[in-house]
């Protein structure tokens, strides 16, 4: 392992070098433990700790099948789905891997005793298999978590309608946490060359996410003017969502539970920013119980922001917790665009709100190939910028998952693979310069 990284270390991207690198038989990676998965049995959700679950193993490499390429990963960063597979929550993600293998002799691969996680990369490519000719050892990339094995009708027009879709990392093996990864080569696209490795590898998912849900015409569609709820708007997803309201020309109303995450949504050009802990607003009596008084009272406070408008789409990522409040502000004739549901899968709300008054609710999950391309775009244009604010070594990974899951960040969180410090990466400093306040305003918190 050690001659790759002197290798990228060097910058020195020729072909002729990768190629001649040798490959080794095994790699480190964090992985999930199939004879585990019922180690947090009867322990509640908010308690179970992913400092018990994610273990960095050595694990052998596998042979790299047609239209893949093998990454060496500088970074990753960590997910929400990385926390559900350490939790084993909703189920533990080896029935994915198990279902997978049974697809075809080459998924085989993937059904094994233990799961490399991580939907994130940036790297370079060590490897092609056959059939790839767009990418070529010693190129820099990042991958985006989409993998589809294409064959089937549905997914011509949208990929992710393809019904052999997964999550690479969370619904497949060789995830990007770990020190080599396998990808789908057409997963891959071109690294921003002013950011860091660590910048860089966090963005994927989330801008990706963030990209179909508010902007595409196959989430919420955003226009010049709308007025967006976004919650958890300084967070890993939020914060993607809150930038690209901003530079669509929408108004965001960004909902927040600290002082420290109001301050950041300011520091984006947020104008209007809501912290909940500080309102105190309590949406259930109890568990079984909502109180519409509390929905009426958050709709006050924004139409106060807003000098009298309800919004025109609310992005909806939390779940269970503010799903009726949710419906119940969108602006008659308005969109509720959800994915995940990070506090609860079993949404409840009072359909009398959506119904009388038009409402939508649109459903997203991550992006198609186009609309990942388009959002890394945004990233490498430097209209969008990463939102990292903390980055671990890969053997305090579990820390990593720790903070995300108990909402102990803002931003996104990176983990450091092969890189052996932050900062390294940055192949055009003269495009870093002008935008290093963006770059920095997590770090800075």
């Amino acid at each position: 392992m050690q001659e790759i990284l002197d290798a990228i270390m060097s910058g020195d991207r020729s072909e002729e070098t990768y190629a001649g690198l040798s490959v080794p038989e095994s790699f480190k990676a964090v992985v999930v433990r199939k004879d585990e998965v019922d180690m947090f049995e009867g322990v509640p959700s908010k308690e179970k700790d992913p400092r018990k679950s994610l273990h960095v193993d050595e694990v052998p490499l596998p042979e790299l099948a047609p239209g893949e390429a093998l990454v060496a990963v500088m970074a990753s960063s960590v997910n929400y789905n990385t926390v559900w597979t350490s939790i084993f929550e909703p189920v533990p993600t080896f029935g994915f891997l198990e279902r997978y293998g049974r697809l075809s002799d080459v998924a085989k691969r993937h059904d094994l005793p233990y799961h490399i996680v991580g939907s994130d990369l940036s790297g370079v490519v060590l490897r092609t298999g056959p059939g790839v000719h767009l990418w070529k050892p010693g190129q820099e990339c990042v991958a985006h978590c989409l993998s589809v094995e294409l064959e089937h009708h549905d997914g011509h027009n949208d990929t992710m309608l393809d019904p052999e879709q997964r999550i690479w990392g969370f619904e497949t093996n060789f995830g990007g946490l770990a020190q080599l990864a396998i990808v789908k080569a057409n997963q891959l696209m071109p690294k921003p060359e002013h950011l860091t490795w660590e910048e860089a590898a966090s963005p994927g998912l989330v801008n990706s996410t963030a990209y179909r849900q508010l902007i595409s015409k196959n989430g919420a569609g955003m226009k010049l003017g709308d007025r967006v709820l976004i919650w958890g708007a300084s967070g890993g997803l939020g914060s993607y969502a809150t930038q690209m309201a901003l530079a669509g020309g929408a108004t965001p109303v960004c909902v927040v539970s600290s002082p420290e995450k109001a301050e950041i949504c300011r520091r984006m050009g947020a104008e209007h920013v809501i912290d909940r802990n500080e309102m105190g607003y309590r949406f259930w009596k109890d568990e079984k119980t909502q109180d519409p008084k509390e929905w009426r009272r958050f709709g006050k406070d924004i139409r106060e922001l807003t000098r009298g408008h309800d919004v025109d789409i609310v992005f909806e990522h939390p779940g269970r917790e503010t799903f009726g409040a949710s419906v119940y502000v969108a602006r008659k004739g308005g969109t509720i665009v959800t994915c995940a549901s990070t506090s609860g899968y079993m949404h409840e709300y009072d359909n009398r709100f959506l119904w009388m008054n038009l409402k939508r609710i649109i459903s997203s999950h991550f992006a198609n190939y186009r609309e990942a391309w388009e959002a890394n775009s945004l990233i490498r244009r430097r209209l969008i910028h990463p939102t990292l604010s903390k980055t671990y070594p890969m053997n305090e990974v579990g820390q990593a998952a720790q903070d995300v899951h108990r909402n102990a960040h803002q931003g996104k969180v990176g983990v450091l693979c092969l890189a052996p410090k932050e900062g390294l990466g940055v192949t055009m400093p003269e495009r870093r310069e002008p935008h290093l306040d963006a770059i920095n305003r997590f770090r800075n918190i």
